[in-house]
């Protein structure tokens, strides 16, 4: 590029002229950059996920209860901007295929996204423990509420092997179970008991899936950096206690009904050999084309757990169902009903983020702890919810907004104690509440 003297610039002639230059090799490296990454199937995308619920009950910490991801009551939450870097693998062929992937969210969801599988204090002992640091501590404790996660960070690999093995190792989303962390997975803003208390968000490990044939599949893996059972666990800490991941998948021929079991094993931590265990059975359905039914049952177990100063055996369980119906082409409505059983008070606290921001000190940068309410108790929850795509009926042109997902809910809690009195909804057994969320994928 050539350089040209320019009398009225009161910048210097050498230097402009290298910022010229420099700028202008900045922007052609930019441009081969992005277009090296899309020539090799490389994608960034990510989501925005926000909402407000309206609580009519006022709780006066300012919490939905045991309701945990859209918790805050009567308030906007920004739940989810994420962005994330992927190279998907090819699924079949002959040919070896390498990618990967990796998010980065910021928002109120991020607290329950990262990597706590080691908690500030043992569970079979009491003992405190290095939480670690993954992606913990990387901002934002003096806000209560907005933080920063790298829920997945890892590679994956197609390999030819008899029908095709895909391989994944490092940090991701948990296989287990039907909802997940992702906002533009689910159907529901909020979600399930089963769902926050029941199982895992994420795990560290490894990780494959080979197809048999047309009908069945299986899963299976190891995964590690948990003193919770191999449960949300990161890269930095407890590499030694390794557990195991499984599961089989059945689908029918004309791909209308599924069957799903999956699990995971382990022992609880480096420090302890006690098990600590869980499994999921989701059945889907497709009724009609528009039609679609979903049957999910969890159970966990965990041993030698400290309650009240004394070691025991805890379980917990529950079961769940959805049914959704396409009503228009750009609406849908759907219905969840529960019941989950936090048979010894182990899972489920009120409210779950005072909990997941306790550190080893005893301090919570969400609220007090001494105000958390946590005890044996059955839990119940109806949702109504829809799901409106009004793209074209609004005729939205700005591309970002044409895929734009409105959800509003309506849930019902109840929380019924076991041989005792438990208030966890502002001091009373339940509530309903309103909320409205709004996602937008890019």
């Amino acid at each position: 590029m050539k350089c040209m003297r320019k009398r009225s610039s009161r910048i210097p002639y050498g230097v402009g002229c290298f910022l010229l230059i420099f700028m202008s090799n900045s922007i052609v490296q930019a441009v081969d950059i992005a277009g090296w990454l899309k020539e090799n199937g490389v994608r960034a995308g990510g989501w925005i996920n926000a909402g407000a619920t309206y609580n009519p009950s006022n709780p006066v910490n300012g919490y939905n209860g045991p309701v945990t991801f859209a918790d805050r009551a009567n308030r906007f939450q920004l739940n989810q901007f994420n962005l994330y870097l992927q190279r998907t693998v090819v699924t079949e062929g002959k040919a070896f295929d390498l990618g990967g992937r990796v998010d980065f969210m910021f928002g109120t969801d991020a607290i329950y996204t990262q990597a706590f599988g080691v908690p500030p204090f043992d569970v079979n002992t009491g003992q405190v423990l290095n939480r670690g640091h993954w992606d913990l501590n990387i901002c934002c404790s003096s806000t209560r509420t907005y933080g920063i996660a790298l829920p997945q960070a890892y590679l994956e690999a197609y390999i030819p092997l008899g029908n095709g093995l895909n391989i994944k190792a490092g940090h991701f989303y948990s296989p287990t179970g039907y909802e997940t962390v992702p906002a533009p997975d689910n159907f529901f803003y909020t979600h399930a008991y089963t769902f926050n208390n029941g199982e895992p968000f994420t795990h560290t490990g490894v990780v494959g899936n080979y197809t048999i044939n047309g009908n069945w599949s299986v899963m299976g893996g190891v995964i590690t950096g948990s003193a919770t059972g191999g449960w949300d666990g990161g890269f930095d800490r407890e590499l030694g206690n390794w557990g195991g991941l499984g599961g089989i998948t059945w689908v029918s021929d004309d791909k209308r009904t599924s069957a799903n079991i999956t699990g995971s094993y382990s022992a609880t931590s480096t420090r302890s050999n006690r098990p600590w265990g869980m499994y999921n059975i989701v059945l889907q359905h497709r009724i009609t084309p528009k039609t679609h039914l979903v049957l999910h049952h969890v159970h966990g177990y965990a041993g030698g757990v400290l309650l009240g100063g004394v070691p025991k055996n805890v379980e917990w369980y529950g079961i769940n169902t959805h049914l959704y119906y396409d009503l228009l082409e750009d609406l849908s409505v759907g219905i969840r009903g529960e019941w989950f059983r936090d048979r010894d008070g182990f899972r489920v606290s009120s409210p779950f983020r005072v909990v997941a921001a306790l550190n080893h000190t005893g301090t919570s940068f969400a609220g007090d702890p001494s105000g958390v309410i946590a005890a044996p108790a059955d839990y119940y929850e109806i949702t109504f919810g829809m799901n409106w795509k009004p793209s074209k009926r609004l005729r939205l042109d700005w591309k970002p907004m044409q895929k734009l997902n409105i959800r509003p809910n309506i849930r019902y809690d109840r929380a019924d104690g076991i041989d005792h009195s438990i208030r966890p909804f502002n001091n009373k057994k339940d509530q309903i509440i309103f909320s409205l969320d709004a996602i937008i994928p890019f």
